[in-house]
């Protein structure tokens, strides 16, 4: 079983893809001889360019196929559709070197298979517990994570940008991921901050902060030319911040 499932959420825009890849990068560096699993859970597949890594099958192209099966006039039986999904579903893991990637891909759509999804969602969350950390770049909410990905994680990130709104979203998935009572702990980060001084005009009330980041206009400059967050300068203020968060919350 995984030691630590962290599931990065937030409102579009606030940096959490950035965020989800460079704590793959430095969980990877800190702990060479643990098995990292980063999952791309939002239907963008952003976290794959923050990675340097090709997507050429997602598990919802595995959810179409056997769909198309079930459709089928001779469906196959439970014990070949068992079989053959998890084949399928470990044939969309791409192994890094250093750590393993998934895709998700796009979400169900009108008329999905439930029971497909459902069966889906069960060998993924089988498939985590052979590694030791896992890190999920989610939509901007918790509930696809939940429906698609895994029943629980362990560590709740909630990325918002300095503004009132995005402070107002972590509170609004706080509340939601407590109620599907899918969390052991919850973190909040301000990520972007231009001004400290504005800082204390937020409204952080009901969260725990584990930390701020500055504007990094290193790693702006590569998330406008698409590259990855690998080639992101060790001394960067956001890599050196997001490892001091790190630290604080144990990882």
């Amino acid at each position: 079983m995984a030691e630590r499932v962290f599931a990065f959420t937030g409102k579009g825009g606030v940096g959490k893809t950035s965020l989800s890849a460079l704590t793959v990068r430095l969980l990877a560096e800190h702990h060479p001889d643990k098995k990292i699993l980063a999952i791309d859970a939002d239907p963008a597949v952003g976290l794959s360019t923050a990675l340097g890594i090709a997507v050429d099958h997602t598990v919802n192209d595995v959810r179409l196929q056997f769909i198309d099966e079930f459709k089928a006039p001779h469906k196959p039986s439970a014990l070949e559709v068992m079989n053959e999904a998890h084949y399928e579903v470990t044939n969309t893991v791409v192994d890094c070197g250093n750590f393993c990637f998934m895709a998700i891909g796009r979400p169900e759509g009108a008329g999905c298979y439930c029971s497909v999804n459902s069966f889906l969602k069960d060998i993924i969350s089988e498939l985590t517990e052979s590694f030791d950390y896992v890190v999920i770049d989610g939509e901007a909410g918790i509930e696809q994570i939940n429906r698609r990905v895994m029943q629980k994680v362990t560590d709740l990130i909630l990325v918002s940008d300095s503004s009132k709104k995005g402070i107002d979203v972590l509170k609004t998935i706080k509340k939601v991921a407590a109620d599907l009572d899918m969390y052991s702990r919850e973190y909040a980060i301000i990520n972007r901050v231009r001004n400290e001084k504005l800082l204390e005009l937020l409204n952080t009330e009901g969260l725990t902060v584990a930390g701020y980041i500055p504007e990094d206009e290193d790693l702006e400059l590569l998330d406008i030319q698409g590259e990855s967050m690998m080639k992101l300068n060790a001394d960067s203020l956001t890599v050196k911040k997001l490892a001091e968060i790190l630290e604080e919350i144990g990882a």
